[in-house]
């Protein structure tokens, strides 16, 4: 009456997975990796960018915090 039952279809599941394994790596065999140069550069110009935005957000952040300083007692 309290007997447990192994999947039936554990085997196919196992081949579902080796599919989709080799569907990935047949994915990524197709895709276009950037050179070393492109990637260096990619970086640089997301690390300026950061730190631009911070900056100018560090700016507003002080100026709204002199005005609410000021503003409340």
């Amino acid at each position: 009456m309290g007997e447990l039952k192994k999947p039936a279809n554990t085997q196919s599941q196992k081949d579902k997975a080796k599919e989709y394994f080799r569907g990935v790596l047949s994915e990524l065999k197709k895709v276009h990796w950037p050179s070393r140069r492109q990637l260096l550069t990619y970086t640089l110009v997301v690390f300026f960018a950061v730190s631009i935005v911070s900056i100018l957000m560090w700016i507003v952040d002080s100026g709204l915090s002199a005005a609410l300083t000021k503003l409340l007692p």
